[in-house]
């Protein structure tokens, strides 16, 4: 595996890579509160026969991470620099690991560009109203009010309290889920002026839902090879946000996984193995000859 930085507007983007340029790419787009850390395990297990791409945003991770006065945190943006980054490192096809945060970016991209994307791995990310139960209350009071009382009642999510719950909740062994995780995201989520990044981003989430049908339309009209590995258990994108992609997805292979948000963690070489059978069958012939 490779550690590297590409330029993109003038920010240092950090990324992991490895495998073989000529073979199938995937395009691994994190979550929050984490980097591309978290896919350490999950990219040698595919490099053999995939070539594997992972991202930090601006702000996350190794990446540059500019106050909120010198750059706008919106999914928008975010979104336009992992596509200029996909154009810096000349990615011209490519499938999309989409999870958490990673999906409304890798959505705003794949939508905008349906002859780029040859299949979507979709794990715990939403597109549907149906997966935006009773944990995103206090996040929709905040997009509603911006106010300093709604914004300081999310600041709880950005304490190591918070973070170890979104790897531990609803897993099978939570005492097997390694600290290293939930340590290594706190440390990055601690930095000075990190919490204004965030609390950012939390409200330029609610630009998300309201893009929700397109998204949905991209699905039907261009029907991309879907597989969706979900941990079922997830408080945060629960298993109701999951089943919605049938209706519109024709290609899908969908699985429910006995774990929690964070299903790499617990579920990664199952997850792996999904993958690999799915890119297999599912990308052109001379491709999937690998």
């Amino acid at each position: 595996m490779w550690h590297s930085s590409a330029k993109v507007d003038g920010l240092d983007i950090f990324y992991r890579e490895a495998g073989k340029k000529d073979k199938p790419t995937i395009l691994l787009l994190h979550g929050f509160p984490t980097s591309s850390y978290q896919f350490r395990n999950l990219i040698p297990l595919l490099a053999d026969q995939f070539h594997v791409v992972a991202p930090d945003y601006p702000g996350f991770g190794n990446s540059s991470m500019p106050s909120v006065d010198e750059f706008d945190y919106t999914f928008d943006h975010l979104s336009e620099i992992v596509e200029r980054f996909i154009e810096a490192l000349g990615l011209r096809q490519y499938s999309l690991y989409l999870f958490d945060y990673g999906a409304p970016i890798g959505f705003r991209i794949a939508s905008k560009y349906p002859e780029r994307v040859e299949s979507l791995i979709i794990q715990n990310g939403n597109a549907y109203n149906e997966g935006l139960r009773e944990f995103w209350e206090p996040f929709k009071a905040y997009w509603k009010d911006r106010s300093p009382e709604n914004a300081n009642a999310l600041r709880k999510f950005l304490t190591i309290d918070a973070t170890k719950w979104q790897y531990t909740n609803g897993t099978r062994n939570p005492d097997r889920i390694s600290p290293d995780n939930w340590n290594m995201d706190q440390f990055f989520l601690d930095r000075p002026g990190n919490d204004e990044i965030q609390l950012q981003l939390f409200y330029s989430y609610g630009s998300n839902p309201p893009l929700y049908p397109k998204w949905q339309e991209y699905f039907r009209q261009h029907q991309p090879p879907t597989l969706l590995a979900w941990g079922k258990n997830d408080a945060i994108f629960p298993g109701e946000g999951a089943y919605p992609y049938q209706r519109d997805l024709k290609n899908i292979e969908f699985h429910l996984l006995d774990t929690g948000h964070f299903a790499l963690v617990e579920d990664g070489n199952e997850i792996a193995g999904l993958i690999r059978q799915f890119l297999i069958t599912s990308l052109p012939i001379e491709m999937a000859a690998i």
